[in-house]
């Protein structure tokens, strides 16, 4: 499996603190079948309108990514490591003209909303992005504030040349029942594009891939599972648009909860 979303280098964002901690991440990860990472620290949007803070930005990140590669190359050989950002769009204007911000070199890019929220004008902020040459990636669009009364968001994103990246913890519950109806109403539509962990390389969190892989196989979606997980983000890797995953059909039981979800 493919994950394109975790905070591994250390000590340069809320993820990993130190390289042994990175390390124990990446073990887990392994060990959960992912055998290759994209990881993204985070990164502000206004940073790539200034050279020499974004220099410095990256130059920070170099080191404790070099130290990574190598420790992972010695402990986990078969691994494939890569590197992008998860870029927080707090200007609408992003400059993805240095490959270090885009995964893994490509023209795709990890986007989110600032503090998860939904600012005005995200369309237009998608198209500027998809004009400019590059594919954004959306990150967890079910755990917006809001976001179950602004699905129609979703769709307008999709239209606009936007792909969507649901959280595994999302089917376990981590964030709360609204986001997990979210990230099933998104699944229901055939809205969703890929599946990552957002890991934070913490031990007291769970990377939550075999929860999420429990929740499709409830729901006989495997095909769909095998298509986020694997297929699509190994297209991501080779600079190539994700396949179609068709819509999963939500068993009774749950979708009645998530129908009374949002009816309230």
């Amino acid at each position: 499996m493919v994950d394109l979303h975790s905070h591994l280098i250390p000590a340069v964002d809320d993820g990993a603190r130190s390289l042994e901690e990175a390390l124990e991440a990446v073990g887990r990860m392994v060990a959960a079948g992912i055998g290759r990472i994209v990881t993204t620290p985070h990164v502000t949007a206004s940073l790539t309108h200034d050279a020499s803070e974004l220099g410095a930005w990256l130059g920070r990140v170099d080191e404790p990514w070099r130290d990574l590669v190598e420790a992972v190359r010695q402990r986990f050989p078969t691994l494939e490591l890569h590197r992008g950002h998860e870029v927080m769009l707090d200007v609408p204007d992003p400059d993805f003209s240095d490959a270090h911000l885009r995964l893994a070199g490509t023209s795709f890019v990890l986007v989110e909303w600032p503090r998860l929220q939904i600012p005005p004008k995200t369309r237009q902020v998608i198209e500027r992005i998809v004009d400019a040459g590059y594919h954004p990636i959306l990150a967890h669009p079910e755990r917006y504030s809001g976001m179950r009364q602004e699905l129609e968001s979703a769709e307008a994103w999709r239209s606009a040349g936007a792909y969507l990246q649901v959280t595994h913890g999302s089917f376990a519950g981590r964030y709360g029942p609204e986001p997990r109806a979210v990230a099933c109403e998104l699944l229901s539509r055939g809205w969703v594009d890929y599946l990552s962990s957002d890991f934070h390389a913490r031990a007291s969190l769970d990377i939550h891939l075999r929860d999420a892989e429990e929740f499709f196989t409830t729901h006989e979606g495997l095909e769909q599972f095998r298509l986020l997980t694997v297929t699509n983000p190994e297209r991501v890797i080779k600079d190539e648009p994700p396949l179609t995953v068709p819509p999963l059909r939500i068993r009774s039981g749950l979708w009645d909860g998530i129908k009374k979800i949002f009816k309230g």
